[in-house]
């Protein structure tokens, strides 16, 4: 479970952003009054270093040629301070204004000695509620900085194998970083889908139950909504990675490029995916309006086999129920019983009838 900060949420505004020139770097998100707080990791095959700063300026001392530099950052509404880091390494205006800018979608921009990627981390927070997160990230030649908007990622297992020095991470550069950083991301879009597996499931299972909450409409639109921006951020990522693995740039290690094929085909999967579950959420309330339609349809045969029986009742006792005075039936004995049966009788044919034609 992914350990979250406490922050202060507040609805993004990209009106924020209006009638300013371009390269104005301004912060469009939800998590405002966040501390801006500084990660880095230093590390080689050999040696690794780990510490935590709110300082920008502690980062900027790592410039090893044989080492690998992540920095990340957590908190964007110190826009002061981003600029500061934007500005040691070089990077663009526009790069710091998308990096601030959480309604910017997945991409990647080249530049000639660095690249820029944007992604949406998901995640579903202890409350039940899917996060989706904005990150962008920079590659550099032996660096790499990721820029978060609040404390906690998915980029746990990521640190572990850096400080255990598990498997190729620490002998490779900083390009097959920022692939197991993406991988990070992509699996755990694995975990979110399967999360909307089950809830499809269990909301299936719900609709075509006797009995229906009164609200199932307003959760299977939820669930859409969900499923829209599940596929806002996974859809365009896809692109992301496929341009990635495709660049003939000196940054990209030639052997990374295989690591970042596969990639592209576990992207593959999710997005294939997401089309599936989309599919089965689009259809859910046409589902629940065909067995509510279903239902409907039985209560209204029922009352019309009750209809149809006592219309020629109702026919029988109308005629026996008028007051004239020469009704010959009327002086009769056993007038009474013989209509008795005779009702008895039609009541009896008539739902042999209908049994017979299968309207029961």
């Amino acid at each position: 479970m992914v350990k979250r900060t406490r922050y202060l949420l507040k609805r993004p505004k990209s009106t924020k952003a209006l009638h300013q020139a371009p390269g104005t770097v301004t912060y469009v998100g939800r998590k405002e009054q966040v501390e801006t707080v500084l990660e880095v990791i230093d590390y080689n095959a050999e040696a690794f270093e780990r510490f935590v700063s709110k300082t920008p300026e502690d980062a900027f001392k790592f410039e090893e040629e044989d080492r690998t530099t992540w920095i990340n950052i957590d908190g964007l509404s110190n826009t002061a301070e981003i600029e500061k880091i934007g500005k040691y390494y070089d990077l663009h205006p526009l790069i710091i204004e998308d990096i601030v800018n959480t309604n910017q979608r997945p991409k990647i921009d080249e530049y000639s000695d660095y690249f820029f990627i944007v992604a949406k981390m998901l995640y579903y927070r202890e409350d039940g509620r899917l996060e989706n997160e904005h990150i962008s990230m920079v590659l550099g030649k032996n660096y790499v900085i990721t820029f978060q908007e609040a404390g906690g990622d998915v980029f746990d297992g990521v640190r572990e194998r850096l400080s255990k020095a598990k498997g190729r991470i620490r002998s490779r550069g900083a390009d097959y970083l920022v692939f197991a950083l993406l991988d990070a991301i992509v699996d755990n879009y694995f975990v979110v889908v399967e999360e909307m597996s089950d809830k499809i499931e269990a909301m299936e299972e719900r609709v075509f139950d006797p009995q229906p909450n009164d609200d199932i409409t307003l959760e299977i639109q939820e669930l859409k909504r969900t499923m829209l921006r599940i596929r806002r951020a996974v859809n365009p990522l896809r692109e992301v990675v496929s341009r990635l693995e495709k660049m003939d740039h000196e940054l990209i290690q030639e052997q990374t490029i295989n690591y970042l094929k596969d990639l592209y085909d576990h992207m593959l999967q999710v997005s294939e995916n997401i089309e599936i579950y989309r599919e089965m959420t689009w259809g859910l309330m046409d589902m629940y309006m065909t067995s509510i339609s279903n239902k409907m349809n039985e209560v209204m045969k029922v009352l019309t086999i009750m209809a149809s029986i006592f219309i020629p009742l109702t026919f029988l006792a109308g005629i026996y129920g008028m007051n004239f005075e020469y009704m010959p039936e009327l002086h009769f004995k056993f007038s009474y019983p013989i209509l008795l049966v005779i009702m008895s009788v039609l009541i009896v044919g008539m739902l042999i009838y209908f049994r017979r034609k299968r309207w029961l």
